[in-house]
């Protein structure tokens, strides 16, 4: 009766919304009285997830997993979950898990709830807080079918260190044939992956061209962040689609985000409404984007960025 919890990786490196989501499952498990069981996939040190609260460790090892496919993933976790008796699956919000879950859901005739960000308020009944709306409110759901899939949000939660001693155990299901070949993945080289990323710096149409994104990208060098743009700045070519974030774009969940030169449309605001604190530079004392702001910064920003990354990079050198 463990709550099982799906660990996404790549290239065997556990990605950092696996730690994110066994943190979370311990919380429930917690709840429950219960145990976390991981599902980890071509993963080269599954017994990490110990750390964060597993106590044990399905390993799931085939080459045809090396690509993901929403309806081969979504039936590992299924017999994952009914050989361990699991009642309640966590998977994460990000665009592979969420095209997976609502299949798994079907699979094991689960409730489903996205964009989870608290742990459960209560247990009997199993209810849980998510965002709505486009992140414009909560809501509180009660899930009341025997098993219950939860996507939590991105960063939501944190991962939270909680030592436990995990068993790894080699898990083999069988692989269902699927429609969907994949030809090639092509992924952006960004240092920090918008997806993952606790920082993230963004710039719009305010920079007034691609030659300008150097300060950008030293700021988000500083911080450790990833570099976005809002839409009008990958539709004119200036950044690639990928950097893209808003309702039509990435959506981000980042614990700062850091808009240069962005006007605020309802659409990119949208899209980025999840982050925890978000900081506007803009020389429009009127743009949206300060209605959404955290905090605002009135200025124009070839000189602002420039000097603020001067005085974050005096400030680590003073503090490394």
């Amino acid at each position: 009766m463990s709550v099982l919890v799906y660990t996404e990786s790549e290239k065997g490196k556990f990605k950092k919304v696996a730690f994110e989501v066994v943190s979370y499952a311990k919380a429930i498990a917690d709840k429950m009285g219960s145990t976390v069981t991981a599902v980890a996939v071509n993963a080269d040190q599954p017994d990490t997830l110990g750390k964060y609260g597993a106590s044990k460790v399905l390993s799931v090892k085939a080459d045809s997993l090396d690509r993901f496919n929403a309806k081969t993933y979504a039936s590992v976790i299924e017999q994952a979950a009914k050989q361990e008796g699991s009642k309640v699956v966590v998977v994460s919000s990000s665009a592979n898990s969420k095209y997976l879950a609502p299949l798994l859901a079907v699979n094991l005739d689960a409730g489903y709830v996205s964009n989870v960000v608290e742990a459960p308020s209560n247990v009997s009944p199993f209810t849980v807080k998510s965002s709505v709306f486009t992140n414009k409110a909560f809501a509180n759901t009660e899930i009341n079918t025997d098993v219950k899939v939860v996507g939590l949000s991105n960063n939501s939660f944190g991962v939270v260190e909680n030592d436990t001693s995990a068993s790894t155990e080699e898990f083999s299901p069988s692989l269902p044939e699927s429609g969907v070949n994949v030809e090639s993945v092509d992924k952006a080289t960004d240092k920090v992956s918008i997806a993952d990323a606790e920082i993230v710096v963004s710039g719009g149409r305010g920079l007034k061209g691609p030659e300008n994104w150097g300060m950008v990208e030293e700021l988000a060098e500083t911080l450790g962040a990833a570099t976005a743009c809002s839409k009008p700045v990958s539709d004119l070519g200036w950044r690639p689609h990928s950097e893209h974030v808003g309702q039509t774009g990435k959506p981000v969940a980042s614990n700062l985000y850091i808009a240069i030169g962005i006007s605020g449309a309802i659409q990119h605001l949208a899209g980025i409404n999840a982050s925890k604190v978000k900081v506007v530079i803009n020389t429009d004392p009127e743009a949206p984007f300060f209605k959404a702001a955290d905090y605002g910064v009135v200025g124009d920003a070839f000189e602002v960025v420039p000097k603020l990354t001067e005085k974050l990079k005096a400030f680590k050198a003073q503090n490394a």
